[in-house]
């Protein structure tokens, strides 16, 4: 493709608003989009499909977390290895389906799952990391921030869910805002703190990763125990946080 072309291709596969909606990762908008881009024109002369493409990417979000499983710091750079790899085709399978316009119930299924898998995943693998692969309390704390992500994940689809069925259109950003000025004030506090991003596979990987490096040098699994009982302790502080901030606002009125 000639320049013009790619600059074509930007238009469509990212439209206007794009990187600036609430559902884009700041990875996306910070590097991975350029990436993605150039990824996408090389795939699509081929016959690749964006199904195809969000299949690799549910793979390669559960890889992440079982690469926690390899002792010492190579699992830990090979878990964010995988999980770039997940974020890369993240983007990459939407770009060819909206240049394409091959567009499918079953994508926007799988490209759930995936994060439901990957997240979950990388929850559970740090809690065997954390134990030396044995059995412990620490493999209970995965187990739990794994389902924890899993809550939180679901009660913002079942948003979805609970609209479609009352046959309502889908919820806007500003119906996600709690009616009650309190709740609305803590909500804002949370955002800009960003406490929410820890129970993300992406972000949580790369935490592993520094607590992996400080382990390394310390000698032991100290600083990767701590971030796992932290990481627990955020996802289950968020759970009943983020149901009671759903109830709250607009999103199922």
């Amino acid at each position: 493709m000639t320049r013009v072309q790619l600059d074509e291709l930007r238009h469509v596969i990212h439209p206007p608003g794009k990187l600036d909606s609430r559902a884009e990762h700041w990875a996306g908008r910070l590097y991975m989009r350029a990436v993605s881009l150039r990824v996408t024109r090389l795939l699509l002369p081929t016959r690749i499909s964006p199904n195809q493409l969000t299949v690799v990417m549910v793979v390669a979000g559960v890889l992440s977390g079982a690469a926690l499983l390899v002792p010492g710091l190579g699992g830990a750079v090979l878990a964010v290895v995988f999980m770039q790899l997940y974020l890369l085709l993240d983007c990459v399978d939407g770009e060819v389906a909206r240049w394409r316009r091959q567009f499918s119930p079953l994508g926007v299924y799988l490209d759930r799952l995936g994060a439901y898998l990957a997240d979950a995943a990388v929850m559970i693998g740090m809690g065997f990391r954390a134990s030396s692969l044995g059995l412990d309390w620490y493999v209970v704390a995965g187990l739990a921030a794994g389902i924890g992500v899993l809550l939180l994940k679901s009660s913002s689809d079942l948003v979805h869910v609970a609209r479609a069925d009352s046959g309502m259109e889908k919820a806007s950003d500003q119906s996600v805002v709690p009616r009650a000025a309190g709740l609305a004030r803590l909500r804002r506090l949370a955002s800009s703190v960003q406490i929410h991003r820890v129970c993300n596979g992406i972000e949580a990987t790369l935490v592993l990763l520094v607590a992996a490096v400080a382990d390394a040098a310390l000698g032991g699994m100290a600083v990767t125990r701590v971030c796992v009982v932290v990481i627990t302790a955020v996802v289950w502080l968020l759970v009943p946080a983020h149901i009671v901030s759903i109830v709250a606002s607009s999103r199922l009125k």
